[in-house]
């Protein structure tokens, strides 16, 4: 049956893959919008607790979070909540250290808790026109305590290397707050505030009291509620809900419509196999089991396709600085089990037909 079936897909090769390819782009579309979705969840986690804090809060509906912006004066107004022990306001600074465009510069108050966390391994804490750099960064650019780095074309000595534990904090950069947003030039803004809870105060009443209090803004407590604060979290899960459906239909149309054309074709011939004593199961299994073919054809296409689809999608999307696109095995077994699906959707028609189709009238035909 596997032979026969392979044998039917090669000796119609062009139209064959010309079927796969619109299968595979569907699938494409599907594996680079999974793995740009899993890429923001796992990357959201990280702006959770900058500087060890129970949770930040951003601007609500930006794109991404680091393109929140916070006027400074709601940090003072956040410390008088009556659940709240400290908060420290962060300036991310993205996409302007060079040599590693993917990390993030943080602009932090030298007495907040965020700065004042930060371990140093070597040298001290940054002051006017230095910088400390996590270890990480420190290793991606072969600095030290004393080199120096450029931060949107300003040089900065390194002041000292630090770790805190945070990836995205030792992958990145700390310096005043104040010399932040000079190079920035967001005066008297911020990107977000990293808050300390008092012991007996419980996340989601802070976040309520937050929220009541900052009605602009979100107060990311956990990582589904970071991967949904901004735009593109939502637009992303949304679309793919909408691809996957986009992709079901119109791939099962284009299997359907290639493998009712075959049936046509080859009317004499499945005639003939139920002459020689195929069930109309088998022969069905048959018609199926090709458009099955057609459709693993195309979903092998698109898994390369979506893989390099989801670089060019978190480019194109702006948030390459932070978001990195996870490729899983689940992700891209979804993006197969959908192509396996388009294909037997698409082959249920023309076997239902060919199971209605006489034998001699088949042949009649054929002849």
């Amino acid at each position: 049956m596997i032979e026969l079936i392979v044998t039917n897909l090669v000796r119609r090769s062009g139209r064959t893959l010309l079927t796969a390819l619109g299968v595979g782009l569907g699938v494409a579309t599907i594996v680079a919008l999974l793995a740009v979705s899993d890429g923001l969840t796992k990357s959201a986690s990280g702006f959770i607790h900058l500087g060890q804090s129970d949770f930040t809060i951003f601007q609500n509906g930006v794109s991404d979070p680091t393109e929140s912006l916070l006027p400074e004066a709601l940090v003072a107004k956040a410390r008088r909540n009556p659940d709240v022990e400290s908060a420290t306001p962060l300036l991310l600074i993205v996409g302007k250290l060079a040599g590693d465009p993917s990390a993030i510069a943080f602009g932090a108050q030298p007495n907040g808790f965020f700065a004042q966390r930060l371990v140093f391994l070597s040298g001290g804490p940054a002051a006017a026109s230095t910088i400390a750099v996590g270890d990480g960064l420190a290793q991606t650019l072969h600095v030290h305590a004393g080199s120096t780095v450029t931060l949107d074309g300003h040089r900065l000595r390194v002041s000292g290397t630090y770790s805190s534990g945070i990836p995205y904090e030792d992958q990145g950069a700390e310096l005043p707050l104040a010399a932040a947003q000079a190079i920035a030039g967001d005066q008297a803004e911020v990107t977000t505030i990293a808050v300390d809870l008092k012991p007996a105060v419980s996340l989601s009443t802070a976040e309520a009291s937050l929220r009541r209090e900052f009605p602009n803004t979100y107060a990311i407590t956990n990582v589904n509620e970071a991967a949904r604060a901004g735009a593109n979290g939502v637009l992303i899960h949304d679309a793919t809900l909408v691809i996957v459906i986009l992709a079901l239909v119109i791939g099962a149309i284009s299997v359907t419509n290639t493998m009712a054309m075959s049936v046509i074709e080859r009317q004499g011939e499945l005639a003939l196999l139920s002459t020689i004593g195929w069930s109309d199961a088998r022969v069905a299994t048959l018609v199926i089991g090709e458009g099955v073919g057609v459709s693993v054809v195309g979903a092998a296409i698109g898994l390369i396709l979506g893989v390099l689809g989801s670089l060019l999608l978190v480019k194109a999307m702006g948030v390459g600085v932070y978001i990195s696109p996870s490729i899983t095995a689940w992700g891209l077994g979804r993006g197969l089990l959908v192509g396996i699906l388009i294909g037997v959707l698409g082959g249920l028609y023309p076997a239902w037909r060919v199971t209605h189709m006489t034998p001699l009238r088949g042949l009649a035909r054929a002849g």
